[in-house]
């Protein structure tokens, strides 16, 4: 956790914020003698594979080749549809 003034954060914004970001650092903010915020790293984000990492587990053998398939057909959508319109 660090402790710093407003005024010396806001000069080194950039080094701090980084320090949030990447080291997963506490910011405390100070002003007259007082805490008056606290910035807090962000909730870890996932790459998509590490997001669909046990999707696989739920398909049958074969979506794969199915997607693979699918994703090169030629045939193209020529205008967007609403599927929930009646």
């Amino acid at each position: 956790m660090i402790s710093l003034s407003v005024t010396d954060f806001s000069r080194k914004l950039k080094t701090m914020l980084d320090l949030v970001e990447f080291r997963g650092e506490e910011i405390i903010l100070i002003r007259n003698k007082h805490k008056i915020a606290r910035i807090l790293p962000g909730a870890p984000y996932l790459t998509a594979m590490e997001a669909m990492s046990d999707l696989y587990r739920t398909l049958s053998p074969d979506a794969g080749e199915t997607w693979e398939k699918d994703s090169k057909l030629e045939e193209r959508l020529t205008e967007v549809t609403d599927p929930w319109e009646s």
